[in-house]
């Protein structure tokens, strides 16, 4: 297979860009059940798609199989994320070589979650401490990777402060990252403000919008919890009057995540990511949403 195209190259063609993320399953009934999704998702042809990687590298080996999948069997262009974390400089050094032989030329770069059992980050002997030293590893090994990083529009938790948060994501950019995907969020204020923040700062590359249907309210209040999101209380008054009844409650969140996506490239974001949770069907309930 010839190498994958830049995303870098796809926002050159100045129209917004459509990609969805995927995470590995345990098993192999999970991985089969994955491919069937990914060819029910075709249809809405993503621009590229995104295989996550477990905190503490837990799922490397599967982040790999379900990304040459999503590759070679499906047909997508494919962005796995790779972390600091369990990783000497050699290991980073070895798999930025796989994957640039493989094909590979979009990676998510990350510092990462601890591992499990851990609540503090500790670099791995001869490991990296920061996201920003991977992107720089990557680039001075492969310079024609094109490396997205991850952005905290309310800030990552364990920044003490907004304006460090920042800082820590311009060291990034200036290591050589090629655009920022946003962790999710639920009011384009907080989207809107965050970007204006970067451009203060001097960072010029692409803000994608992270976007998560909500298709279970314990859930969601989980991740918002976890990554340091907010949910409008319009939204949740919404959600816990349907959250009794399943369909209703996706059908909110849908209807929330529309019209999120539809004021965001109105207002020239340049496309959206959307967290699937592995379901076609809220990726699909969002694309017919977006085409009425």
């Amino acid at each position: 297979m010839l190498p994958d195209t830049s995303i870098s190259t796809l926002f050159s063609l100045q129209r917004p860009l459509r990609s969805l993320e995927f995470f590995p399953p345990k098993d192999e009934a999970g991985v089969i059940a994955l491919r069937e999704t990914a060819l029910t998702l075709k249809r809405i042809a993503p621009d590229f798609v995104s295989v996550t990687y477990g905190a503490g590298g837990s799922t490397r080996e599967r982040t790999a199989q379900v990304s040459r999948l999503l590759r070679e069997e499906i047909g997508f262009t494919v962005m796995p994320h790779l972390t600091c974390v369990g990783h000497t400089r050699d290991e980073l050094h070895a798999v930025a070589d796989q994957l640039h032989a493989g094909g590979y030329r979009n990676i998510m770069t990350l510092r990462g979650d601890p591992p499990k059992g851990q609540t503090e980050f500790v670099p791995y002997q001869d490991g990296l401490r920061y996201g920003s030293d991977l992107v720089a590893l990557l680039m001075a090994r492969h310079p024609d990777f094109c490396l997205g990083v991850g952005g905290y529009p309310e800030k990552h938790p364990e920044a003490p402060s907004l304006e460090v948060d920042l800082d820590n994501l311009k060291h990034k950019v200036d290591a050589g990252a090629a655009f920022i995907t946003t962790q999710l969020f639920f009011d384009n204020a907080v989207y809107y403000r965050f970007v204006d923040r970067c451009r203060a700062r001097g960072i010029t590359i692409p803000i994608v919008p992270g976007i998560m249907p909500v298709l279970s309210l314990k859930q969601i209040k989980r991740f918002t919890e976890m990554c340091g999101a907010t949910l409008p209380a319009t939204l949740i008054k919404r959600l816990e009057a349907a959250h009794e009844v399943p369909e209703i409650l996706e059908s909110v969140g849908n209807e929330w995540a529309v019209s999120q996506i539809r004021d965001l490239l109105a207002h020239g974001a340049p496309g959206y990511h959307l967290y699937i949770m592995n379901r076609a069907k809220s990726a699909l309930a969002l694309a017919a949403g977006l085409a009425a």
